[in-house]
């Protein structure tokens, strides 16, 4: 993982997670499962965003409020991932996987 930026990761998380969600049945999920997973989407995007800002940014404390900004973000992913998982949206394979992953960008956030 080391050659890939943090913006390309938070993509590469949010295509496996959509790659989840496209095969899940949605009759299946009940309400709350749902707003798991809409709240999922959101932070996804706003993580991708801030990461895509850390990157983008010149000045230090910039960078290092963008970074906080995505952790913020990927900490919340990663709480909505176990919740959709209450649901049988993830399996536990795919939330073992993806918060392995959103734990080493956290990580590489600095």
């Amino acid at each position: 993982m080391a050659n890939y930026t943090p913006a390309r990761l938070v993509k590469q998380i949010d295509s496996q997670v959509q790659r989840v969600l496209r095969s899940t049945d949605w009759d299946e999920v009940n309400e709350r499962g749902r707003k798991a997973v809409a709240q999922l989407r959101q932070d996804l995007a706003d993580a991708r965003i801030y990461a895509a800002d850390y990157e983008l940014s010149e000045m230090r404390d910039e960078r290092l409020d963008n970074a906080k900004k995505a952790k913020k973000h990927l900490e919340q992913v990663r709480r909505q991932i176990l919740r959709a998982s209450e649901f049988d949206v993830f399996g536990p394979i795919d939330v073992a996987h993806l918060t392995a992953q959103i734990d080493q960008l956290i990580g590489d956030l600095k």
